[in-house]
């Protein structure tokens, strides 16, 4: 069993505050320059809590002096302090939000470990021999906090991973702990096992487990260690071990503490232009260079790229962004069309005042593994030339020239209709109703015309009188019909067979008419798909 080596903590209190503050002030900057964490804040109530499950996950400085604490329930945190303002948590926004301060903290010192969003933790020995011991190794990680507008940051130093956070957590005046600097605590090599003694045994133990402990008598750190392994082993089994080397502070029995992560690649590029271009084939023409290094960066980590985002900004500060998405995967080419399709999209107004694109950025948004977009044996993708000759087409017509269709949610067939732009992938609506499969009551059921109108034919239905035949109170035919008038082309075969009659009701709030729809057969066979709506007949699809 190795003795625990030297460990460097990074913490931010409260760090679901900050992330929210974060991503609130991006919000409201939209394509402006972003606004300060701490200017936004200002804009906020001072006392901000984040709820999940009815619980608080975290909350300012201000609703902490108001008496509200982590793991309060929603209503007695209101009840502490009336004027607390409760944002929901997102756990994907604390990634998110906390990746750029790994990536910067990686910058200075390698070989991170994030914990959790807000807390990350590095061996110390690497660090102390740079910057020229554990004081200034410190400093230099609260300058960069400093730099990255992070308020209230803590730094913990001792031996071991849970040492360390726990010295982040102490206070100054905590016995054992050594503050050179207000945000900065570090227990001497040697006397964790001091510091962390009169802590409660709930530190290092889970909740149930920890009040077993203390049923036990055990009530703090020093009351565990004092108990021999074998005997902790023995009763408690291995979350009684693990419990029992944090309190003693020793180190593990096999490997190392810290795992730092593999550091995240920036596949994302960007060229910058002095003077501005000002059209968007100079654009496409100066960017071939930057769009094969992007899909060149990717290979190089057997990746493609199947998504991506391209922000152009012109040079007046204004921002224009877009996600383009590849039903294969993205070629420099590809990239390129993107640019430029982008690019013949921006608002050409002379009274706008500016003067072209400064800046061009290439992020891929989307990633999968090159192996994964290999042709198989029986390739269902299309042919190679069809895509490289419809590409070309779309290049010199217009990205929307080109397209494809796709099924989407409705009742009438001309709804159910949507041309996709060539090479952009199919999307699934955000409301799961609007898809295709989704429910849609008095849509058609059975097969499909083979032929959809554009915009419906009129149309009349006739009985063997010659009477046009209509729709009743009851949703019924109004005698049985005959013949069939489609764009006043009268087909000569009779009405041999038609369907019972369902009506189509929707958007009624909206003032939208009633329509019944009905299926009829000719006596050759032809087939047809009508709809009555306000006294007459339209011709929605034939079956051929």
């Amino acid at each position: 069993m190795s003795a625990a080596e030297r460990v460097l903590v990074f913490w931010v209190p409260d760090w679901p505050i900050h992330a929210y503050l974060r991503d609130h002030a991006e919000e409201v900057a939209g394509d402006s320059a972003a606004d300060s964490a701490a200017d936004i804040a200002e804009e906020l109530p001072a006392a901000i809590a984040v709820i999940a499950n009815r619980s608080v996950v975290a909350c300012s400085a201000a609703a902490r002096e108001e008496g509200v604490r982590v793991g309060l329930r929603e209503r007695e945190a209101q009840m502490r302090c009336p004027e607390l303002a409760l944002r929901p948590h997102d756990p994907e926004v604390d990634e998110r939000r906390f990746a750029p301060v790994l990536a910067a903290i990686e910058e200075i010192i390698p070989g991170v470990e994030p914990r959790r969003p807000g807390l990350c933790a590095m061996r110390a020995r690497g660090p102390v021999r740079y910057y020229g011991g554990e004081e200034p190794a410190a400093a230099a990680l609260l300058q960069l906090a400093e730099t990255l507008e992070l308020e209230g940051v803590r730094i913990g130093i001792a031996d071991g991973l849970f040492t360390a956070e726990q010295a982040a957590r102490a206070a100054t005046t905590t016995p054992g702990i050594t503050a050179p600097r207000a945000e900065v605590r570090i227990v001497a090599p040697g006397g964790s096992a001091a510091f962390l003694s009169p802590l409660p045994v709930d530190r290092a133990a889970p909740g149930e487990f920890a009040e077993v402990l203390t049923g036990l008598g055990i009530r703090t750190l020093g009351a565990l260690a004092a108990l021999p392994e074998d005997a902790v082993r023995q009763r408690f089994g291995a979350a009684g071990i693990a419990a029992h080397r944090r309190a003693t502070a020793i180190g593990p029995a096999h490997g190392v503490e810290v795992r730092p992560r593999t550091p995240v690649k920036e596949f994302a590029v960007e060229l910058s232009f002095e003077p501005p271009v000002d059209t968007a084939e100079q654009l496409a023409f100066t960017c071939v260079t930057l769009a094969e290094r992007f899909i060149a960066g990717l290979a190089e980590e057997h990746l493609v790229c199947t998504a991506l985002r391209v922000e152009l900004t012109d040079d007046i500060g204004v921002r224009h962004e877009r996600e383009w998405a590849h039903p294969r995967r993205f070629t420099a080419s590809d990239t390129v069309g993107r640019l430029r399709w982008q690019a013949a999209s921006l608002s050409q107004d002379s009274d706008r005042g500016g003067a072209g694109v400064t800046r061009v950025r290439i992020t891929p948004t989307h990633t999968d593994r090159a192996a994964a977009h290999e042709p198989g044996l029986w390739n269902t993708e299309p042919d190679e030339r069809v895509h490289h000759h419809l590409s070309r087409a779309q290049n010199r017509l217009g990205h929307a020239a080109v397209g494809t269709m796709q099924l989407t949610g409705g009742r009438l067939l001309t709804n159910r209709q949507r041309l996709l732009p060539w090479g952009t992938t199919r999307t699934r609506p955000r409301d799961a109703r609007a898809s295709a499969a989704g429910p849609w009551p008095g849509s058609l059921t059975g097969p499909v015309p083979s032929r959809v109108f554009a915009e419906p034919l009129p149309a009349a239905l006739l009985d063997t009188t010659g009477t046009e035949v209509g729709i009743d109170a009851e949703d019924l035919l109004t005698a049985a019909p005959a013949r069939l008038r489609v764009s006043r082309t009268d087909f000569p075969d009779p009405v041999q067979h038609w369907s019972h009659p369902w009506p189509l009701r929707e958007r009624w709030w909206q003032g939208a008419p009633d329509r019944v729809r009905l299926q009829l057969e000719l006596a050759d066979g032809d087939a047809w798909l009508l709809f009555y709506e306000e006294g007459k007949w339209f011709a929605e699809g034939r079956y051929d």
